[in-house]
């Protein structure tokens, strides 16, 4: 079959290639999910699969003269009957095929499967396999966040954009509340596993501005700032800051607030001539811990100094020194550090110090 616009036309002879290709596939994960793993705990368990005809479609017709015969494009996503399996524990497979009301069948694009399932659904993420690493910017590096708008301008601005397709669809997805897309290469072995089970993951995150709610302070923080800080001052796990203090750093402050309360913060304090900055005062309102808006500061706070030059953070810390480490900070001795502020260490305090080397 040919394609025009890089969209498949789909006549007689290739729909019949498609569905063979959609049953071949779908048994093969079929098969492979039955598969039990001897000598380990998921011997006996039952992973169960479905499929059906959850996605009603309707032909793409004849556009600019050109017929595209038994491709398609989503109708509706019968998204009640793909819950219900979801809560029966299934595994919920959906081939990009689609049926009308006239019990035709179509050719579906596979991203556009995805994202109207993925918007749906209303799901948190959607990893999209791709063929390259992610997105590159003009200079051919890696870019490894986006937001929506900075995603709408990629598409602008590259005409030659590898994975458009992918990212067009992915900006749609968030822009109708799916909060993240996972752009991930299909050739990685392990991508999946990377992307879900590794801290900075792989590929090109596209995300509804993670950071809309995260800015830097101003003069008129200083009072929700102490309120925050005070109940881990008074438990030892900050030092005491006085309100004269924090209204002179002011500037080096990130805040994350929630309808006008500030819920987190954190500072970075830069020695520029070594390539460094401190990370300190980072806190978190008790009742909102469970959102990893701690992460969330940390991964503004380390875009934020490789956009400056800064290609090493480090953190003096006497309680939570395991939430570091497992955020790819290292300990290190105090001669690591800026011989100015190795002058203002506090003996007394004892604190540990871990350093991160930060990646392009």
């Amino acid at each position: 079959s040919r394609y025009v616009n890089g969209i498949r036309i789909t006549d007689e002879i290739a729909l019949q290639c498609v569905k063979a290709a959609c049953g071949e596939v779908r048994t093969e994960i079929e098969s492979l999910l039955s598969m039990g793993l001897s000598n380990s705990p998921s011997t006996q368990v039952r992973i169960q699969t479905v499929s059906g005809n959850f996605m009603m479609a309707r032909p793409l017709g004849v556009r600019d003269g050109v017929d595209y015969c038994y491709t398609g494009e989503v109708r509706s996503v019968d998204a009640a009957a793909i819950t219900r399996r979801l809560d029966e524990g299934c595994i919920v497979l959906i081939s990009p095929v689609g049926y009308s009301l006239t019990g035709e069948t179509f050719n579906l694009l596979t991203e556009e499967v995805a994202t109207e399932v993925a918007i749906a659904l209303g799901a948190a993420k959607w990893l999209c396999l791709i063929e390259n690493e992610g997105i590159f910017d003009t200079a051919g590096q890696l870019v490894r966040q986006l937001t929506v708008l900075e995603a709408q301008h990629e598409l602008d601005t590259q005409q030659a954009l590898e994975c458009q397709r992918q990212v067009v669809h992915a900006v749609k997805a968030c822009q109708n509340g799916v909060e993240r897309v996972h752009l991930v290469s299909r050739h990685i072995e392990g991508a999946l596993l990377l992307e879900l089970f590794t801290r900075d993951g792989i590929g090109t995150l596209i995300s509804t501005d993670p950071y809309e709610h995260i800015r830097l302070a101003t003069i008129d923080d200083v009072g929700g700032l102490l309120e925050l800080i005070e109940p881990l001052e008074e438990s030892g796990v900050l030092v005491r800051r006085s309100r004269e203090k924090l209204e002179m750093e002011i500037n080096y402050f990130t805040v994350q607030e929630r309808d006008g309360m500030i819920i987190a913060c954190a500072a970075l304090y830069p020695f520029l001539e070594e390539d460094m900055a401190e990370l300190a005062c980072l806190a978190v309102h008790s009742h909102y811990r469970s959102a990893n808006r701690g992460d969330a500061l940390l991964s503004f706070l380390e875009r934020k100094a490789l956009e400056n030059g800064i290609t090493q953070i480090f953190v003096l810390t006497t309680r939570t020194a395991h939430w570091f480490q497992e955020r790819g900070f290292v300990a290190t001795d105090l001669d690591s550090l800026p011989v100015s502020r190795q002058a203002l260490y506090n003996y007394q305090r004892n604190a540990k110090v871990f350093i991160k080397r930060l990646c392009q």
